[in-house]
C-alpha cells in the first residue's frame, strides 16, 4: 500500500455541518475527491446545492439537508438521515458554531449560553446520534483493529488564547476542544475524536477584517508565515484525521494557524477595567 493510499475514504459516508460555504464547504468537497460521499448540512439551500454540485461532479453521492442547525432535533436527525440515504455512517465533522464578537458589558447570560449551544451542543448531539449507527456496522472489535471511524471538531485559536470581545466565543470554542478530548476517551478505541485550533481563514468570517488594510495588515504581521489561510488549509486537516492517515490520532487539537500566538487586533472593544 502507497503512503498516499491512507488519505483515501473510498466509499466512506461523511457528513458535513455548516457546509454552505466557507470551511465546511471545502471540507465536504476535499472528502468526496478524497472517495467519500457526504451529507451536508446548513441553513441555505441556495448554498448547499453549488456545494452539492461540485460534490457530484467527483462523482460521489450528496445529500443535501436544508436546517436551522441552532434546532438540536433537527441536528440529531442527520445522522439517520445519512445513514438511511448514503447506507452507512463513517465520519462528522462537526464544523457548525461561530459567535459574533461583543464587548464584556453587551455579553449577556443569554448571549453566552447561546454561544455554548451552538459551539458546543450541537457537537455532543450530533456525534451522539451519530455513534449507533457509525459502530453498526464497524467490523473492528477491539484496540488492535485500526479506527476507521472519526469525529472532527471545528475548534478555534479563540479556545486557546484570549483576545478582548471574544468572551463568548472563546470560551466555547475552549469547550468544544475540551469536550474532543473527553469524547476521545468515551469512544476509543473504536471511533477516533480529533479537532482543529483553526486560525484565521479568508471566509466570510474574516470579511470586517479583510475590508480593513489596517486590521489585516495586523493579523499578517502577527501570523510568522505572513497571511491569513485558506479553507482548503483546514479540508486538508480534517482529511488527515478522517482517513486511514490519522488512524494513530485520538483526543488531539491540530493548530492550523499560521504560528500565529497571540491575535491581538485592535477592534474597538472598551477596556473595562481601565
Amino acid at each position: 500500500m502507497s503512503i498516499l493510499d491512507r488519505f483515501t475514504l473510498t466509499d466512506h459516508v461523511a457528513i458535513v455541518t455548516g457546509a454552505g460555504r466557507g470551511l465546511g464547504a471545502s471540507t465536504a468537497l476535499a472528502l468526496a475527491q478524497a472517495g467519500a460521499d457526504v451529507l451536508i448540512a446548513a441553513r441555505s439551500a441556495d448554498q448547499l446545492e453549488v456545494v452539492a454540485e461540485q460534490v457530484r461532479a467527483t462523482g460521489r453521492r450528496c445529500v443535501v439537508v436544508a436546517a436551522d442547525l441552532s434546532d438540536l432535533d433537527a441536528v440529531a436527525g442527520l445522522a439517520q438521515t445519512a445513514y438511511d440515504e448514503l447506507g452507512r455512517l463513517d465520519t462528522v465533522v462537526n464544523n457548525v458554531g461561530g459567535t459574533g464578537p461583543r464587548d464584556f458589558l453587551g455579553t449577556s447570560a443569554g448571549y453566552l449560553e447561546r454561544a455554548f449551544s451552538f459551539n458546543v451542543t450541537t457537537a455532543h448531539v450530533l456525534t451522539r446520534a451519530a455513534v449507533p449507527l457509525m459502530l453498526r456496522d464497524d467490523p473492528s472489535t477491539g484496540s488492535r483493529q485500526a479506527a476507521q471511524k472519526s469525529v472532527t471538531t471545528i475548534s478555534s485559536m479563540m479556545g486557546r488564547t484570549a483576545d478582548r470581545g471574544f468572551v463568548a466565543y472563546g470560551t466555547a470554542k475552549a469547550a468544544l476542544a475540551h469536550w474532543t478530548k473527553m469524547a476521545a476517551q468515551d469512544l476509543s478505541p473504536r471511533i477516533r475524536v480529533n479537532g482543529i485550533y483553526v486560525g484565521s481563514i479568508m471566509t466570510s468570517a474574516l470579511e470586517m477584517v479583510a475590508g480593513d488594510p489596517g486590521l489585516m495588515g495586523q493579523l499578517e504581521g502577527k501570523t510568522p508565515l505572513g497571511r491569513v489561510g485558506e479553507p482548503e488549509d483546514i479540508a486538508a486537516g480534517v482529511l488527515y484525521l478522517s482517513s486511514r492517515a490519522g488512524q494513530y490520532v485520538t483526543g488531539k487539537l491540530l493548530e492550523i494557524d499560521g504560528g500565529i500566538q497571540q491575535p491581538t487586533l485592535d477592534l474597538g472593544f472598551p477596556d473595562v477595567g481601565a
